[in-house]
């Protein structure tokens, strides 16, 4: 079981470690200080509940439902490309350092936010109810598919929190408003390179 365990530990890590959008955004709002611990814990409960899934088997639904995936992709182009947007203006306008920490919009404007990251990312979808749902089926049903699982949802909350609060030993390099504007502007790019990305893959 702790074999299991681990290697659901590790393939969860390896794929939530590329930067995405949502981790950017994790990472801006823990450099900010704002709502640190609801984002963090909305991110991995998420993931927890897609991994759950995909352990469980319900990969399947893709297949039964064709047109799923290409409505996800589009739905999530469309925000990033919204989202980048906003990204740029941000970084076009500039005038905020760590000063700015704590204003990084109401809790709710936060997770809403979150959850369009997440929800809204196709990528999400085949990284758990696929990818993963796809190696726990080396385990036999049971104890050790739980343990890959627990695993699994164990290198979530890691990541992200550790993503969230590690964030502010980047504090000293975000100290100046040029700083947070290029953030702003590498933001938008990953926003919109994963957009196209998407678009792309259609």
């Amino acid at each position: 079981m702790t074999g299991a365990a681990i290697t659901g530990f590790a393939t969860s890590l390896s794929l939530i470690l590329a930067i995405g959008a949502q981790n950017a955004f994790v990472l801006r709002q823990g450099l900010m200080q704002s709502h640190v611990f609801a984002l963090c814990l909305f991110c991995a409960v998420s993931d927890a509940a897609l991994i759950a899934a995909g352990v469980a088997g319900f990969g399947r639904i893709s297949a039964a439902a064709p047109w799923l995936p290409v409505a996800m992709t589009l739905g999530g182009a469309c925000f990033l490309v919204v989202y980048g947007a906003l990204r740029l203006r941000a970084a076009i306008r500039g005038g905020h350092g760590l000063a700015a920490a704590g204003n990084g919009g109401s809790v709710w404007a936060v997770l809403g936010t979150a959850a369009a990251l997440t929800w809204l990312n196709p990528h999400v979808y085949l990284d758990t109810l696929a990818l993963i749902g796809a190696v726990s089926t080396r385990f036999a049903p049971g104890d050790e598919r739980l343990a890959f699982g627990i695993g699994a949802v164990a290198a979530s909350f890691a990541f992200f929190f550790t993503l969230g609060y590690g964030a502010r030993l980047l504090a000293p390099l975000m100290a100046s408003a040029r700083a947070w504007r290029l953030l702003d502007l590498g933001i938008a790019l990953v926003m919109w390179t994963i957009a196209a990305g998407l678009i792309a893959g259609l």
